[in-house]
Order: C-alpha cells, then sequence, then structure tokens
C-alpha cells in the first residue's frame, strides 16, 4: 500500500452523450455551435443532475496534475454520488493550451458514460504552453457554448477551471472572462478556481473569477495536493470488475451498436492501461446508483430483461448480438439468465470486497497530516455547499478515495 499526497487535476473528462459527438478541437476563430441537450434516461430524468465540467490547463508545466487526474477521476466521481438524493451525474472536458500550440481548446461533451470519458483522458498530455498567458477566455467561452447542459430543473450546473497561468486579455476577436461569467451566473451555472502554483498574477484574476463565478477559489501546489491512497483489495476487485463488465450484452440498430462498441472499445482500454487501484475506484463507482448508467450504457438486455423493461422475444433478431442470432428463444432466455446469474454474484463479491477497500482507506486518510487540506477534502466541500442549495445533500465525511 503506499499513501501520500500526489496531484490531482480535476478536469473530468466526458465523453460524448454516450459516444454520440466526436471530440471537438478549435481555433481561435471556429463558430460555437450549441450542441443539443444530451438525453438522461427516464430513471435518471427522475432524480437531480449534476453537470460537471472541468475546464483544465494541458500545457507543459500541468503534467503532474494530468497524470493524477488519471488516477482520481473515479474517486471524485464516487464522492458525487454519495448525495441524498443520488444524483445522475454527467461529466464534461475543456483541456486549453493557447494559440501556437497543437490545439487551442479540445471539448469533449457532458456525459454520463464515464468509460469514454476515461478513455480520453488518458490519452491527453501536457504540452507547450511556457510563454506566459494561455487561452482562458476561449476555454471558459467553450465551456458556455459547447457543451450540452442540462435543462433539468434541478440541476446542479459547475465549472472546475484549474490552470496556473492568467488568461491573455490582448487577443482580438474573443469575449472576456467578466462578461462570460455574467452570462454563466444568469445561466445558473457556478465556476470555481483551482490556481495551481504560485503565481501572484494568476491567484488575483482566479479569486476575481471565483468571486465573479459564484465559486469557490483554491490554490494548490503545481502538483495538486490531492490524496493517493492505495489498497492490497484493489487487483482483486479490479479482476472482479473485468469479469463483471464482460456479462454486459448489447442490442439495437447499427447507429445504436456504432455507439455501444465506441463504449466497449474505451472499457477495453482501461483494463489494458489503467492501474489497479483505478480500476479498483470505478468499480466502486459502478456499484452505486449514479454510476449505473457508466456500467450499463444504452441497450444493455440482460439488465433490460431481467428488470422486465424489456420483452426479448419482441427484439428483431438481426438487433440482437451476433451470437444471439442463430439461437433458438429458449436458448437466447437460458443465456440472459445465466448472465443475470454470474452478474449478482460477482456484484455480490465486489460490494464486500468494496466495503473492506473503503474501511481500509478511511483508516489510512486519517494518517496522512494534509488529509483536510487535500484537494479531494476541498472539492468536496465546494460540491457539498453548493450542490446543498439545489437539494442535493451530503454528509461530512461522504468522500471515496
Amino acid at each position: 500500500m503506499k499513501n501520500g499526497v500526489i496531484a490531482l487535476t480535476l478536469f473530468t473528462a466526458t465523453a460524448v452523450a454516450i459516444g454520440a459527438y466526436p471530440l471537438i478541437e478549435t481555433s481561435p476563430t471556429t463558430a460555437h455551435a450549441v450542441q443539443p441537450i444530451a438525453p438522461l434516461n427516464a430513471a435518471a430524468a427522475q432524480r437531480p443532475v449534476i453537470d460537471v465540467v472541468f475546464v483544465l490547463d494541458t500545457t507543459g508545466s500541468m503534467g503532474g496534475m494530468i497524470a493524477a487526474a488519471k488516477e482520481k477521476i473515479w474517486s471524485i466521481a464516487a464522492s458525487m454520488a454519495a448525495g441524498d438524493p443520488a444524483p445522475a451525474i454527467r461529466m464534461g472536458l475543456v483541456a486549453y493550451r493557447d494559440r501556437g500550440d497543437a490545439y487551442v481548446t479540445r471539448v469533449e461533451d457532458l456525459s454520463s458514460d464515464m468509460d469514454s470519458v476515461y478513455a480520453t483522458l488518458m490519452e491527453l498530455r501536457a504540452e507547450g504552453g511556457g510563454d506566459g498567458p494561455e487561452s482562458v477566455n476561449q476555454a471558459l467561452d467553450d465551456a458556455l457554448h459547447k457543451l450540452s447542459w442540462s435543462q433539468h430543473e434541478n440541476a446542479y450546473k459547475v465549472v472546475f477551471l484549474v490552470g496556473d497561468a492568467p488568461p491573455h486579455m490582448d487577443y482580438d476577436n474573443e469575449r472576456r472572462y467578466p462578461e462570460l461569467l455574467r452570462e454563466a451566473d444568469g445561466r445558473d451555472i457556478v465556476v470555481n478556481a483551482v490556481q495551481c502554483g504560485e503565481s501572484p498574477q494568476t491567484r488575483r484574476i482566479w479569486q476575481q473569477i471565483a468571486a465573479l463565478g459564484g465559486g469557490t477559489y483554491f490554490r494548490v501546489d503545481q502538483q495538486g495536493g490531492a490524496l493517493a491512497l492505495d489498497s492490497p483489495f484493489d487487483e482483486q476487485i479490479a479482476a472482479l470488475s473485468a469479469q463483471l463488465d464482460a456479462t454486459r450484452l448489447y442490442y439495437g440498430d447499427q447507429a445504436q451498436r456504432a455507439r455501444q462498441q465506441r463504449k466497449m472499445r474505451a472499457t477495453r482500454k482501461l483494463h489494458d492501461e489503467a492501474s489497479a487501484a483505478s480500476r479498483a475506484r470505478r468499480a466502486t463507482y459502478n456499484l452505486s446508483r449514479s454510476g449505473a448508467e457508466n456500467f450499463l450504457g444504452e441497450n444493455e438486455l440482460v439488465d433490460g430483461v431481467s428488470s422486465g423493461r424489456v420483452a426479448l422475444e419482441e427484439i428483431d433478431s438481426a438487433d440482437l448480438p451476433a451470437p444471439m442470432q442463430a439461437m433458438a428463444p429458449g436458448e437466447r432466455k437460458a443465456l440472459i439468465v445465466e448472465r443475470a446469474a454470474e452478474r449478482d454474484r460477482l456484484r455480490a463479491e465486489i460490494e464486500t470486497l468494496s466495503s473492506k477497500r473503503e474501511s481500509y482507506l478511511a483508516d489510512a486518510a486519517k494518517k496522512v497530516e494534509a488529509r483536510e487540506t487535500s484537494l479531494d477534502h476541498r472539492i468536496q466541500n465546494a460540491v457539498r455547499e453548493q450542490a446543498a442549495k439545489l437539494g442535493i445533500h451530503y454528509d461530512k465525511d461522504d468522500l471515496r478515495y
């Protein structure tokens, strides 16, 4: 087990409403195209919504933060999932650099498909920059206008701006942060500002951004200051989680299958490349009511039939998974029953181990001197205070590691 404080950048990367929208790269002259609202499923639509977007500096000085984000995204999501009532959670990302770099912004739309979010996050690298101000204004503009923010009346809509350099204020044809934050306020979008490093100029502007955005200002060191805790249960939970993912069966037309395949590729990528601790955090999130949407995705057959929402006999054979298309009706039903039983067994094992893991990590966290001032606690404290205004409540100790 290792414990300590490592870097974290909350970005939280998010993929396009279960793969519906591609990654968008913009230049300073790219037109703002407002995308349609990404639908929540019928069950999630009855619950409060958290739309959280991380506007993240990805220039060279932010390398440690980006690396840590790849470890912490799932525990951040799991902490948000602990709300009462359990919220439907969607995450989005605006990664930014500056004019003259490989890109100015890269946008991932708000989505509940965290696997695809994570796959995108794993591909981000810290490069470019090194010359002072960055395209912060462009990034905030894109956060407001290129993401499908929820219209749900109980939505907690929040931005975390994370960076270490002030915005360019000398670019023509660009809206600037005071105007953008007035618009955010009018749309009930809270903007928090997380400063990395010690630049006095950045501190002054980040504090102003948080004040104008109705949010909170934090300062962390250049490497972040997030808690990094592993447990002796991580490897086993990660292995069981991979087996649980293998119980999924998807049906649908060609367009739906394309989105499902994208999600499955993202899942394979994280199992192949992510650390055991990160995969264990994902498993914990997927067990929550909020995380069920990420685990199941769109048109998952085992859950649909077992819950009675889907009649197996009414699905066109051509829309079934390829191995099921040649099966007799009885064989199809037997396969669903078998997968459902296997899923129940695996979930029970993961729940038992996850409970032990949470207890182990809670004890380990108490031994970390900087626990109360860590970025983990500061982010969750901001969420707890801000979400309460919309009826989502958290206990003080609702923090997942």
